[in-house]
């Protein structure tokens, strides 16, 4: 592992531990060179997947950028962070459990809103609003009448084939 700080390529660990659950190692490492400490978080990938943008690019899926937009959804919101940590595991091994290799930011962005809209509404009009590239007040107005009527089980499927823009 390479020195943050001075980029040394011998780094000593020092500790180890389980962490997130024992979904993830936690290893405490200092810099032969310059000496200072650091943290890694080391987790299994059972694949590389790509994610595949609606204009056709195909770029690495990050789990950081995915764990970023569940917390920004959920800022504020009575979610603990380590519930979120699970969330953005879970969502990661289904996607991984799906066998693709390639896939579409769109089912993405369906997987991480069908997740948000059990946790917690809020959130998931805030990552819909991103998600769908809501660009006008009736926008939000059609997504929270959505909402009521699968709350008074007057709704069918909630999540149309596509949102208004439908955005990566």
């Amino acid at each position: 592992m390479r020195c943050p700080f001075c980029g040394n390529d011998d780094t000593q660990v020092k500790d180890s531990r389980p962490h997130e659950d024992g979904a993830a190692i936690r290893r405490r490492r200092i810099c032969g060179s310059c000496g200072q400490r650091f943290t890694t978080i080391e987790r299994v990938q059972l694949r590389d997947l790509v994610v595949v943008k609606a204009d056709g690019r195909r770029v690495p899926f990050e789990r950081d950028k995915m764990a970023r937009s569940v917390r920004i959804a959920l800022r504020k919101r009575p979610v603990e962070a380590d519930r979120i940590e699970r969330i953005v595991n879970g969502l990661v091994r289904h996607l991984e459990a799906t066998g693709e290799t390639d896939i579409p930011s769109r089912d993405i962005g369906r997987l991480i809103m069908e997740t948000l809209r059990e946790i917690d509404s809020v959130a998931y009009i805030r990552f819909a609003s991103v998600h769908w590239d809501f660009r006008e007040t009736k926008d939000f107005a059609d997504i929270l009448e959505t909402i009521s009527a699968s709350v008074s089980g007057d709704a069918g499927e909630d999540l149309p084939p596509s949102g208004p823009g439908d955005k990566d």
